[in-house]
């Protein structure tokens, strides 16, 4: 679900909620009435995010970044080494 899609419905539920108010004098009852859309909006949200989450796409992501971080952090390594070698090598001024 798109988070412009969510959106709309959370201005939706708004709207409505502002339509079904029998009169302006009960603040708290349209109040109440846009946290529970609010509140259903936010767990439509969080299923859909796990839902994400959960995906054999965002799996295959989190190993791909997994494995091409540990072939950085290994490149690093020897970047230090052949750095450090170099330095050693460096007559001092």
């Amino acid at each position: 679900m798109k988070v412009s899609l969510l959106l709309a419905l959370v201005c939706t539920a708004v709207l409505a909620a502002g339509a079904r108010a029998e009169a302006p004098a009960e603040p708290a009852a349209l109040t109440a009435t846009v946290r529970e859309y609010v509140q259903q909006a936010a767990d439509v949200a969080r299923s859909v995010l796990a839902t994400v989450q959960e995906s054999e796409a965002a799996q295959q992501a989190r190993k791909w970044l997994a494995d091409n971080t540990a072939l950085a952090r290994q490149q690093l390594a020897w970047l230090k080494e052949r750095l450090a070698e170099v330095w050693k090598r460096t007559p001092a001024a």
